[in-house]
């Protein structure tokens, strides 16, 4: 130590430095804390859960993993219509309904199983519920006349003056002037092979498999193993044939626009690359462009691209192309800026012209950072293009937004669900192989 010099409080600043830490892992808390308290009035969370209808939740989770069978009368003409889904295609025959429902005339005898029963006389309607009681309800001309049993009214009876509802675990029954309708729900898709009116509905695997290797034909001379092909493709309920293209759709909406991209991305990266693009005021040019590009989200050119050039596939390839342009023409020209210098001057010392220069020396060196980057946008754009689709009318995307909408079709929501995550995985899975084989030439 210097003489004179006073000497550092050491213990003090330790302390304070102590102090200032202490003070640090109690505010960035604090701060997080008083953040959710705002987001929690702010966002009106409180209001959110008082709104929500867990009632209309537990019948959409039941509607993604089965089956309804409606069962409906028309309360003017006296008319019955058992179907499944209530769908015209999945309408049974008259006398061919399932053996718990049992119609004569225009009575009904409707039985849900352990002891829920609704019986239909002459417009009056009869629901028998174990541990409850029986509830009793006709249409009028008023409205509709309804007695429960003593006692208050439970949350999952539904009462006003013109409707009624009642959900129970076997089944739910609604009941208007109009028409009286029972639904029963079984686990499962039913009709998802076949319809009601194909000859191959109900029949098992092995039956099935048997017929299509027989060789035999059926009475319109197709082979089974093509008419049980064209029933199943051209189900007209599950339309997986409809399915299988918009899934198509949907890949080519991505491959079009993320290629396309990369290809004009490429030369665009030289233009704004330091090393490459002398001027500068084109180099600020290029790159204000790309920020322009991808600063704009895909989904908001997707809404101007639609209204431009009508909707379809090709408006979500073009939203595409244009949100990675910029995005590639950024990460391409960061790429061309970081390559070495010796292979270049190298080839420019053996005459080389100016294109075989970039062609040799150049574009070896980026090919593996562009094709990770062009594998991984493809794989992320399949996601995208399902969100596209749902806008400009294409693609899986726009059958899985009509299946939310009509609010019944929800087990063709959870199909389309699964069958993009299969896409996305299949994609994930493919982009992989590539990326391995064509960067690292493994197998």
């Amino acid at each position: 130590m210097i003489a004179g010099t006073p000497s550092p409080d050491l213990r003090g600043q330790s302390l304070a430095a102590i102090k200032r830490r202490s003070l640090l892992c109690f505010a960035i808390p604090g701060l997080i804390l008083a953040y959710l308290v705002y987001v929690f009035f702010a966002f009106e969370v409180n209001d959110a859960f008082e709104d929500a209808n867990l009632d209309n939740a537990k019948i959409l989770v039941g509607d993604s993993y089965s089956y309804k069978t409606v069962v409906s009368h028309d309360n003017r003409s006296g008319r019955y219509v058992v179907a499944i889904e209530g769908e015209k295609k999945g309408r049974y025959t008259p006398g061919a309904q399932p053996a718990w429902v049992s119609l004569d005339g225009e009575n009904a005898d409707v039985d849900l199983a352990d002891g829920y029963r609704v019986t239909i006389r002459d417009r009056e309607v009869t629901f028998i519920i174990p541990n409850y009681g029986q509830i009793t309800a006709l249409p009028t001309r008023r409205g509709v006349e309804v007695e429960l049993p003593d006692g208050p009214m439970p949350s999952w009876i539904n009462l006003s003056r013109t409707r009624l509802n009642v959900k129970t675990p076997n089944g739910r029954i609604s009941v208007t002037k109009a028409k009286t309708t029972v639904f029963r729900y079984f686990f499962g898709w039913e009709l998802f092979w076949f319809t009601l009116d194909s000859p191959y509905y109900g029949l098992g695997f092995t039956e099935l498999a048997a017929a299509a290797v027989s060789g035999e034909k059926n009475e319109n001379g197709q082979t089974h193993a093509l008419a049980i092909f064209q029933d199943f493709w051209f189900n007209p309920m599950w339309r997986h044939g409809e399915v299988a293209w918009a899934l198509v759709e949907t890949v080519l909406m991505a491959f079009l626009g993320t290629i396309g991209a990369a290809c004009l991305a490429l030369p665009l990266g030289f233009l704004s690359a330091r090393n490459f693009a002398p001027s500068l005021i084109g180099r600020f040019g290029m790159r204000r462009l790309f920020d322009f590009l991808r600063g704009v989200d895909g989904l908001i050119w997707t809404v101007i691209l639609s209204r431009a050039f009508g909707p379809g596939p090709m408006t979500g390839a073009l939203a595409i192309l244009i949100t990675d342009t910029g995005t590639f023409g950024k990460m391409f020209s960061e790429a061309l800026e970081n390559v070495d210098d010796k292979q270049i001057e190298g080839l420019k010392s053996t005459g080389a012209s100016p294109i075989s220069q970039n062609r040799f020396g150049v574009i070896p060196q980026i090919t593996p950072v562009l094709l990770s980057q062009i594998l991984y946008y493809l794989e992320s754009n399949t996601r995208s293009a399902t969100i596209i689709g749902a806008i400009v009318g294409g693609g899986i995307g726009l059958l899985l937004t009509q299946a939310i909408i009509t609010q019944k079709d929800w087990e063709e929501v959870t199909y389309y669900i699964i069958l993009i995550v299969v896409m996305v995985f299949i994609m994930d899975s493919l982009s992989g192989w590539l990326r391995r084989r064509l960067i690292k030439g493994g197998a």
